[in-house]
């Protein structure tokens, strides 16, 4: 049970560190490789290091475990702190995952020898229940973590209650089972120890909002008026009642006050205004902002709008500064909302726009209003952090199948030169033909993510080289002129590759 118990704790904290640090830093691939490397390199010296325990075991043992209970529960608020005070998160994330290896590493030997004193038996029936026992324990703290400790508590208060189990877990088998083996005093102070433990980590529990509050007002300034955590990502809103807001997810500055329209007119109106526009399919986007400028076409019937995470148009509806600055266009009735993944959506559905039983129950929702004369993918590039799968030639391809005879594709493609012409690939690649645009960047120093002369790229694509030119019947964008339009476009043809990269591909993201 001891086995078992440890186990189950051991990949939980490992999981932890994962999961925040994808999070914070995004990139998944890299996060999870750290991790788990130098987590297995730090498991093998413990190992190593614990033959020089084993004369004493359970005491040892009792150590152990209190130890990794501790940091093992403090990991995510200690690399929480570092990310937001310190800014030396990678850093943290090593040391910590070293410790917290080594002391998994040695709970093995010290067990192995614990069980031969119980059992008598030989070492490799003891070492066949042993692994037995932690790949099982193994196996429910990683089905644990994402079904019930991740929704429930989240990365912080998960990693606190695992560190109490560990630290109750460990001391049970030393001062029951093994209760001979420590002098009086020492099971005394084996006690006092665990219950230390305990209460820091209740302490810290009882403390983690504070901590929570106090990185955010370090990171956003002292005009947070909204902050959560849903299922996918980190939602902060920042900005005085009745002022201009910021919109942070994840750690991404996505909406930048007054200055948002730049974004939200460059992706959709060069594509509205290429040719019919009756029905749109929105990916992303639901923070309503670009949904505003596709309503401002009167030629819009229907739009459809997927948004893998369902709190952020609910705070887009409920917040009277961002629903005011996005003009409640989600409250339109010519808009339907699905929470879906957008990939997973296409996926599921057909030619036509519609899903069948099996496609509803996996993607989200029903389709049935298309096929779409404009797909607008407000995505972020994966330069500026956006999951490589939005870009892919897959994504594309799934996309390219909704488009009406004359259908247009808009996508971001972000500051990057080369990222833009790796998206470009993309969309060639699957039979589009495309037009590369971008607009100014912003004025204000704490909107843009470069110098002042950074400009964010789009491209236009569809089945013949769409014109570049904006819808006579809608109030001018505020951004954009018919003349800078074609005057971006033809400086960046005039930078297009001679030798295109590779498309993203799922199999090949970089």
């Amino acid at each position: 049970m001891a086995a078992f118990v440890c186990a189950a704790c051991g990949l939980v904290y490992e999981l932890e560190l994962v999961a925040l640090g994808d999070y914070l830093l995004g990139d998944t691939v890299t996060q999870t490789s750290v991790v788990l490397s130098v987590m297995v390199f730090a498991m093998g010296l413990g190992s190593l290091l614990a033959k020089r325990l084993t004369g004493r075991p359970a005491t040892a043992f009792a150590l152990v475990e209190c130890a990794l209970a501790l940091t093992g529960g403090l990991s995510v608020l200690a690399l929480y702190s570092s990310w937001a005070w310190l800014g030396r998160y990678q850093a943290a994330m090593v040391g910590l995952t070293c410790v917290i290896g080594i002391l998994i590493g040695a709970e093995i030997p010290l067990l192995m020898t614990l069980v031969q004193r119980i059992r008598r038996e030989d070492a490799g029936r003891a070492a066949a229940d042993l692994f037995a026992a932690d790949y099982v324990g193994a196996l429910i703290g990683g089905l644990a973590f994402p079904f019930l400790i991740l929704p429930a508590l989240g990365p912080g208060d998960g990693a606190l209650l695992t560190g109490a189990v560990n630290a109750v877990a460990g001391s049970a088998v030393v001062l029951w089972l093994f209760r001979e083996e420590p002098a009086p005093r020492v099971r005394r102070l084996l006690w006092a120890g665990c219950l230390l433990v305990l209460a820091l980590l209740a302490a810290a529990a009882a403390g983690s909002d504070a901590v929570e509050r106090a990185a955010r007002h370090a990171l956003y300034g002292d005009q947070v008026r909204h902050a959560t955590r849903s299922r996918y990502q980190e939602i902060v809103l920042t900005g005085p009642t009745g002022g201009p807001v910021r919109l942070y997810l994840d750690g991404r500055l996505a909406v930048c006050g007054p200055d948002e329209y730049r974004a939200s007119e460059g992706l959709v109106h060069p594509a509205m205004g290429a040719g019919p526009d009756t029905r749109v399919l929105l990916l992303g986007g639901g923070d309503g902002l670009a949904l505003r400028e596709v309503l401002r076409h009167p030629g819009v019937r229907s739009v459809r709008l997927v948004d893998a995470d369902p709190a952020l148009p609910r705070l887009a509806r409920t917040d009277p500064g961002l629903a005011a600055l996005g003009g409640h266009s989600l409250d339109d009735r010519r808009v339907r909302t699905t929470a879906a993944d957008p990939m997973a959506w296409l996926r599921g559905v057909g030619p036509d726009g519609r899903t069948g039983a099996a496609a509803d129950a996996s993607a989200g929702a029903p389709g049935g209003d298309g096929p779409y004369d404009v797909v607008l993918a407000d995505l972020p590039a994966p330069a500026d952090g956006g999951p490589v799968k939005f870009h892919s030639q897959e994504f594309y391809g799934l996309a390219a199948r909704l488009l009406s005879p004359g259908g247009r594709i808009a996508v971001r493609a972000g500051s990057d030169p080369d990222g833009l012409w790796r998206i470009d690939s993309g969309l060639r690649a699957v039979g589009l033909q495309t037009a590369p645009y971008a607009v100014p960047g912003s004025p204000d120093a704490t909107c843009r993510p470069g110098p002042p002369d950074t400009a964010q790229n789009y491209l236009l694509a569809a089945a013949t080289r769409p014109p570049l030119t904006l819808a006579p019947d809608t109030p001018p964008p505020r951004a954009l002129t018919p003349d800078t339009l074609r005057g971006s476009a033809d400086r960046l043809d005039s930078h297009r590759p001679s030798r295109p990269p590779a498309a993203l591909t799922l199999l090949s993201p970089r």
